[in-house]
């Protein structure tokens, strides 16, 4: 008896400006743990609350001590708006002191085009880190959505107060 492979597809018409985001985790001492043990409720608080714009999140495991996620978000800037908030603002403030043993990295693409990535205190290249050329996080490369953009950030509204 052969087996029938079901094949499927999505419609992503609705969702014009979606934004997948990647993000990545990987202990390398004791001191990691701790970071993990900080940032641990925060995720379980986003899972719990689900932010505006966040359409979907997976756990992912990469080997015993590389572990992240995969979030889709409806468009940038909900998912800007999610990044300078809570807990994420205060992580990305305490950055040096999760990094204490721990490296951390995150690959961003955009439906209309354009992809980022950052990596802090990773200790072997991942990711599009892999096959691409380094670029410094400076001046006009600063922000996800300037990498996005290639550097060309447009003006935009100045972000509305979330309730």
């Amino acid at each position: 008896m052969q087996a029938t492979t079901i094949r499927r597809s999505v419609d992503l018409s609705q969702y014009p400006d979606l934004v997948m985001i990647m993000l990545g985790f990987r202990l390398r001492g004791w001191r990691g743990l701790r970071a993990m043990r900080r940032i641990g409720p925060g995720m379980a608080k986003i899972m719990r609350d689900r932010p505006d714009g966040l359409l979907a999140h997976e756990g992912m495991k990469f080997s015993l001590l590389h572990f992240g996620f995969r979030q889709y978000w409806r468009d940038l800037d909900t998912l800007e708006r999610f990044t300078r908030s809570e807990p994420h603002a205060g992580w990305w403030r305490s950055v040096r002191e999760l990094s204490a043993d721990a490296g951390f990295w995150h690959e961003t693409y955009h439906a209309r085009g354009g992809i980022e990535a950052l990596y802090v205190a990773m200790p072997e290249p991942v990711g599009l880190q892999l096959f691409a050329p380094e670029r410094q996080p400076v001046g006009p490369f600063m922000s996800a959505r300037a990498r996005i953009q290639g550097g060309a950030v447009e003006p935009r509204a100045a972000p509305q107060a979330v309730d």
